[in-house]
């Protein structure tokens, strides 16, 4: 009977320790990141540029393509994007745990689309 205790209390200690593995957030306290997706008729780049003074730079994104994402420091950041040598400069708090989309669409419209990592 003891034998048997010991094996329930084991499989029950062992699935509460899974439960709370797989309820765990899928970030935890990770920098922000940003892609370009590019829908728009040209060529694509962004500068994002941080309250700390630091740049990451996302080049010549060809229409129709993703960028990777580029992870940099939470706070605001400027996204300073160039399409066809135009600029359109998008002001953003980003937080931790976040990653954004800066999306530009057929008629090269450009919003900036934050997604929680956590959901």
């Amino acid at each position: 009977m003891k034998t048997m205790k010991r094996i329930l209390s084991a499989l029950l200690f062992v699935l509460i320790l899974s439960l709370s593995y797989s309820c765990s957030d899928n970030c935890s306290n990770e920098a922000p990141r940003a892609r370009i997706l590019n829908n728009g008729t040209n060529k694509a780049s962004v500068q994002i540029k941080t309250t700390g003074g630091n740049t990451i730079n996302i080049n010549n994104i060809d229409p129709g393509t993703a960028s990777s994402y580029q992870s940099y420091a939470a706070g605001q950041v400027t996204f300073t994007i160039t399409v066809s040598d135009v600029d359109y400069v998008k002001v953003v708090a980003v937080s931790n745990c976040f990653e954004y989309d800066i999306a530009i669409d057929a008629n090269n419209n450009i919003t900036v689309l934050p997604i929680d990592r956590n959901e």
